[in-house]
């Protein structure tokens, strides 16, 4: 790994920072994402393309140690209600039928969003743009962007938690 990468990964801790406090909302879990990621990220760097989105490969890396640690969490959780472990003698293969599922949910809410939503949530939330560069992609007010954002953000969790009612509302397509 070149030490010039190991800069331009430190430059991007402020907003791995903001990202994890949004993410865990819990500041000790926050810092302990941050550090996940960028030992992950020193640890990998050979992964990473020279070209690409650097901050959007760290936010990646913190989205995933995040949604790891959750994981833990909820099995860790579900272990101490029972309160014992029952050892078998036989391996299970990991499913991973559940993560099919929240994909297919997610892909299901997504598509239900209008186009600019769609295109929004996407520059924003997956291809890691700055609500500056996606307005000018998107040929919109920087403002506009953020509200499109918000509100795709919004439908896709009213949606995703199941609330039927936001499935039989029409999704405002402007903005």
């Amino acid at each position: 790994m070149t030490s010039s990468l190991s800069r331009e990964i430190l430059d991007h801790v402020s907003h791995l920072n903001t990202l994890a406090r949004f993410l865990a909302r819990d500041r000790t879990l926050a810092d302990d994402l941050v550090q996940e990621t960028l030992l992950r990220a020193l640890h990998h760097s050979e992964q990473f393309e020279r070209g690409t989105n650097l901050k959007a490969w760290l936010s990646t890396i913190l989205r995933n140690s995040y949604f790891n640690e959750k994981r833990s969490e909820a099995r860790r959780r579900r272990l101490m209600q029972v309160g014992f472990l029952v050892k078998t003698d036989f391996t299970v293969a990991p499913g991973d039928q559940e993560d099919r599922l929240h994909l297919r949910d997610f892909e299901r809410a997504f598509w239900m969003l209008p186009p600019v939503q769609r295109e929004a949530i996407t520059l924003v939330g997956a291809k890691g743009f700055s609500y500056e560069e996606a307005a000018e992609i998107a040929g919109c007010a920087v403002g506009t962007m953020k509200s499109r954002v918000s509100r795709a953000r919004l439908a896709l969790q009213q949606l995703l938690n199941g609330d039927e009612a936001a499935e039989d509302r029409p999704v405002a397509a402007a903005n």
